[in-house]
């Protein structure tokens, strides 16, 4: 593995760690504060949802890394090795053209919401909240495109035993 590809996963871990400690601790805070003090802060609120999308979004990216997404795994102990590797490159050029799809359109929302100075919670603009959305689409899918080429480069060598390392 190059040290740019250790470099970009130990950024998705330690901003995915940083995350989830943040809502952790934002949450178990505002919990605090309303039950022992009668109060809580307004702001609070909508960044613990802003969290959640960063964190699904980068949680996603990292479950991409090593085709660790939800799947039904169902034909896969019915159907010969080869087969399944085909399956697998046909399913994954799938993900990378639905992820693709999702990438463009939420940069057009992002730059919409860009051009019209569209504003979130705190006069914080939206566009930049909003930018994990075509990111982490974009990450996933060129991803998807990388473990198709390895499928495919496996299937036309039949090579069971040796993966591709992306």
């Amino acid at each position: 593995m190059t040290r740019v590809r250790k470099a970009i996963y130990l950024l998705e871990d330690w901003l995915l760690i940083g995350l989830l400690v943040s809502m952790i601790t934002l949450a178990s805070g505002q919990i605090l504060l309303r039950n022992l003090f009668d109060f809580g802060v307004i702001w609070i609120d909508p960044l613990l949802r802003l969290l959640v999308l960063w964190a699904g979004m980068i949680g996603a990216t990292v479950a991409s890394r090593d085709n660790r997404h939800i799947r039904i795994d169902l034909l896969s102990r019915f159907i010969p090795k080869r087969t399944h590797i085909a399956l697998q490159c046909l399913i994954g050029l799938f993900a990378f053209v639905v992820c693709a799809i999702i990438a463009w359109y939420g940069a057009g929302w992002v730059l919409l919401d860009y051009r019209d100075g569209i504003s979130s919670f705190s006069g914080l603009p939206s566009w930049a909240l909003e930018i994990i959305i075509p990111f982490a689409f974009g990450v996933i899918a060129l991803r998807y495109l990388g473990h198709s080429y390895c499928w495919l480069m496996m299937f036309i060598r039949f090579d069971e035993q040796r993966g591709c390392e992306l």
